[in-house]
């Protein structure tokens, strides 16, 4: 299965004019990585989804703790988390290749609903992440997606279908608990993404932590804890690490300048923006950004290309 996997997502690629880079795919919520070496530490909001690697290696640093996963292995992850990555094994002749599928948790929520048997939750409240064997019926679901770039018409009534096949063999997995947390309501994991959310809905505002409580519909102090447990963070750490990684988005992906970026993500001063901006990028906004959007270029490029050719 690895090899046919690895000869798809390649087909795939070459079709789209090979090279390296991010390629998106006709659904949305798939996107191919190549890289002939290996890459930098880069730091980015990961959203709930499968990281499948299907030749070479990854890191992931969230928090304190570094995960490495490797050929046929997929980093899942049942929660938006500001995290950084790292591709660890690449080369000419046997680049990284990874494909990223999101998770729709409408559907994850329905087949979990549906199952005879739910997955034992956790005794701990830790984070919803763990790697996973991409063998069998999930190697297979993958294999199925990319396949699906060669007829588009057919994406709307496939991909459906395959999604609730992945949620299927996650949440039946010995890590199915991890991810379950993300769609019962009740859940500290659900809790706390409400509280997500409210911070990601307006970045520029300053919102209190007993607001947060609030939204999350918990006590401070319960709040407090599940928070830094779910994301090894405080919240006010949280906002800080997403407003940064909006801040270059914006940069990169809409040409705003150094001082329009720090204003719209809700800092009040631009020279404090540029100094918490290079603690965390390791480069000046103005120099990271010109040295990223080259390679956002290139993803709109492919993905306009993506467009016409369906």
């Amino acid at each position: 299965m690895s090899s046919s996997l690895l000869r798809a997502v390649t087909s795939y690629i070459e079709a789209q004019g090979g090279g390296e880079g991010l390629f998106p795919t006709q659904i949305s919520s798939v996107n191919i990585m190549r890289s002939f070496q290996r890459r930098l530490p880069l730091q980015q909001i990961y959203r709930p989804s499968i990281c499948v690697v299907i030749q070479g290696a990854k890191q992931i640093l969230i928090g304190e703790e570094m995960i490495q996963y490797g050929a046929m292995e997929c980093l899942a992850i049942g929660m938006e988390l500001p995290a950084t990555g790292r591709i660890v094994e690449a080369g000419p002749d046997s680049p990284y290749i990874g494909v990223t599928i999101e998770f729709d948790l409408a559907i994850m929520r329905d087949v979990l609903e549906n199952l005879e048997t739910p997955p034992t939750l956790p005794p701990d409240s830790g984070r919803c992440v763990f790697v996973s064997k991409v063998d069998g019926p999930l190697a297979d679901c993958v294999l199925r997606v990319i396949r699906m770039n060669e007829a588009p018409q057919a994406i709307p009534i496939l991909y459906p279908s395959a999604m609730r096949e992945i949620c299927y063999w996650l949440l039946t997995s010995p890590h199915g608990g991890k991810l379950c947390r993300l769609v019962l309501p009740e859940a500290n994991a659900a809790r706390v993404s409400r509280a997500i959310h409210l911070i990601r809905t307006d970045l520029a505002r300053m919102l209190r932590v007993e607001q947060l409580a609030e939204a999350a519909r918990m006590s401070l102090s319960s709040f407090h804890q599940h928070f830094k447990a779910l994301t090894s963070m405080t919240p006010l750490q949280f906002q800080k690490q997403l407003r940064l990684i909006e801040a270059r988005r914006l940069m990169v992906t809409e040409n705003a300048s150094v001082t329009e970026a720090a204003y719209q993500v809700g800092y009040e001063s631009a020279s404090q923006f540029s100094r918490e901006y290079s603690r965390m990028f390791g480069a000046p906004p103005k120099r990271d950004a010109m040295a990223k959007q080259r390679l956002y270029s290139q993803y709109i490029n492919r993905k306009a290309q993506n467009a016409y050719s369906s």
